[in-house]
C-alpha cells in the first residue's frame, strides 16, 4: 500500500520535507496540531503543555501499559499563524538526537481539502539519516492515517 505520508530525504542534506494531503479542511487540519485532546487521540500521546503562541511552549509525554514513560518531548513554538503555519522546536527526552527545527506550513487546496507541509532541520545530515532508520517515515503515515480518521469525524 502506497504511503500517503511523503517523505523527501535528499542526499547529503540535513533536512526532510515532508508533503501529505488530506480530505480535510484546512481548518479542522489545524486544529489537529493545536488542540490537546485531538493530539492526543491521533498521536496516542498525552499532553502536558501544549501553549500555542510564539515563545509558547509543548510537551508530550507517552507511558506503557503500567505507566511507565517510554517517550518524552518538548519544544518551543517561534511562530504561531492560525491556519496558516506553526514553527517549532522538538526534542526528545533521553535520547542521542538533539533539538530539531520544524516548518509546518497548513494550505487549503479546496474547501474540503487541505495540504500539510513539514520541513525539518536536524543539526547533521547522519543525525538526520538516524531518524530516518528507526522508522521515522512509515511511523508518520501511520499518525497521519490516523489522524485523518479521527478528525473527520468532526467535520
Amino acid at each position: 500500500m502506497e504511503r500517503k505520508t511523503k517523505v523527501n530525504a535528499e542526499d547529503g542534506k540535513q533536512e526532510l520535507v515532508i508533503t501529505r494531503e488530506f480530505d480535510l479542511p484546512v481548518d479542522l487540519l489545524f486544529r489537529a496540531y493545536v488542540e490537546p485532546e485531538i493530539v492526543e487521540q491521533w498521536m496516542g500521546t498525552k499532553v502536558l503543555k501544549l501553549e500555542n503562541k510564539k515563545h509558547g511552549g509543548w510537551h508530550f509525554e507517552t507511558s506503557d501499559a503500567s505507566g511507565k514513560v517510554v517517550f518524552e518531548a518538548s519544544g518551543t513554538i517561534h511562530e504561531f499563524v492560525p491556519d496558516q503555519k506553526i514553527t517549532r522546536t522538538f526534542e526528545m527526552e533521553n535520547a542521542p538526537f538533539p533539538a530539531q527545527l520544524e516548518f509546518l506550513v497548513f494550505e487549503p487546496l479546496t474547501d474540503d481539502t487541505s495540504k500539510l507541509s513539514m520541513h525539518i532541520v536536524y543539526k547533521s545530515v547522519a543525525l538526520r539519516d538516524q531518524m530516518m532508520q528507526m522508522g521515522f517515515a512509515p511511523g508518520l503515515n501511520m499518525a497521519h492515517n490516523r489522524l485523518q480518521t479521527i478528525v473527520s469525524k468532526l467535520k
